[in-house]
């Protein structure tokens, strides 16, 4: 993160004593990413995180891919996803859409909270579609609600627990490495620069320890051999205080300010967040191009070094019109293909001053495979959608 952080209790200075109203020490944990050289945060704990009482290997299933054969232009109709479970919930009921050797991208509808939960491989990024939810993590907790990003630090141990009655949708990113802002919106010193499209005001962390008691506590470890299940002697939501950079975060891309211009503004001007080999774009309603002469929807056009995801959330996407594409729709247009508007788009959008639009786009610098609910959402029928008069 960006800037710094207090939340709770903690000692004046760091890695001194600091004791409990009982006399004893609070067990200091540094979390830090590279290796101690870069953002870190200094978390105190009634009991010591490193109790570990019990350790065994969880067998998982569906996470297996295949590849994008023959290659096309792909729809997939999140919608139409089956969860026959009694109960969902947003970890272990998270299905695989895509991956590759830098993201896992799933989808989970949950219906009731999961299990404590921590990924040791890499960041994630959760996109509220519908719903709100409260996300009880180790730094305290957060409350989320539709359009909200939820960014988890990596081996940040959490737990999800859905509200309401409207069902929560969520669109979840998996990373292999750390997920942060655009290097180019940021300063040398980590501050959110002028033309940025958002900035440190539109962020939320959390505001207070949670403070949980508990004994032989599970938590669910994602790691690079698989998952496994480990029993905690004390609740690791026992936090009295914490502080520094390294933190989860929440960012609403309705306070995502969109950057135009007189003609038609390539897809890094949406850029929100980058990770490794991959970033994430958010399309949000916008004043479109203003030349007198200018084409509103996208042009034609080929990404050779990537593929593109695109999760249609909102709003009413000009250039598909047609395609049969809709809310919740994902569209996969892979590297070796050219896509652009459906046919008589670009003509049906000339005057046009506003476009009412959200989208969350993952641009992939590897290609993406399929996972079984890809496989299991398909539109056939998509890639002939051009021509169609």
């Amino acid at each position: 993160m960006p800037y710094y952080r207090q939340v709770g209790e903690i000692p004046r200075k760091r890695h001194t004593q600091f004791r409990q109203p009982d006399g004893s020490l609070y067990a200091e944990e540094l979390m830090g990413i590279e290796g101690f050289s870069a953002e870190s945060a200094l978390l105190y704990h009634r009991g010591l995180p490193t109790a570990v009482v019990a350790a065994e290997a969880v067998t998982e299933h569906g996470r297996s891919t295949s590849p994008n054969l023959p290659l096309k232009p792909r729809h997939f109709r999140t919608g139409e996803l089956g969860f026959t479970s009694d109960s969902v919930d947003a970890v272990t009921g998270r299905r695989l859409l895509f991956a590759n050797e830098d993201v896992s991208v799933c989808f989970a509808v949950p219906d009731t909270t999961s299990p404590l939960y921590r990924n040791a491989v890499g960041d994630e990024l959760c996109y509220v579609q519908t719903g709100s939810a409260r996300v009880e993590t180790v730094y305290g907790a957060l409350e989320v609600a539709e359009g909200d990003y939820v960014v988890l630090p990596t081996s940040t141990t959490y737990r999800v627990t859905p509200h309401g009655d409207e069902p929560v949708r969520l669109y979840i990113v998996e990373s292999t490495g750390h997920i942060a802002p655009p290097k180019r919106y940021l300063s040398a010193k980590g501050q959110f620069l002028e033309h940025a499209p958002y900035c440190e005001r539109d962020l939320r962390g959390p505001t207070e320890p949670l403070l949980l008691e508990g004994s032989d506590v599970d938590v669910l470890v994602r790691h690079h051999h698989g998952v496994t299940r480990m029993t905690y002697a004390h609740h690791p939501f026992d936090v009295v205080g914490w502080d520094g950079c390294l933190y989860p975060w929440v960012f609403n891309i309705g306070d995502f300010e969109p950057i135009t211009g007189r003609l038609h503004q390539p897809p890094p001007v949406h850029q929100t967040f980058e990770g490794p080999n991959f970033v994430v774009c958010s399309f949000c309603p916008r004043k479109v191009d203003y030349h007198p002469d200018a084409v509103p929807v996208p042009y034609n056009h080929a990404n050779v070094d990537s593929d593109e995801l695109m999760f249609y959330v909102g709003g009413d996407y000009e250039a598909r019109k047609g395609s049969g594409i809709g809310i919740g729709s994902l569209s996969l247009h892979p590297s070796g293909c050219s896509h652009g508007p459906q046919p008589g788009a670009a003509e049906a959008s000339l005057g046009a001053e506003r476009f009412d639009e959200t989208a969350v786009m993952i641009d992939t610098f590897r290609p993406l495979r399929m996972g079984e609910a890809a496989t299991a959402c398909e539109d056939p029928s998509y890639a002939r959608s051009w021509t169609r008069s």
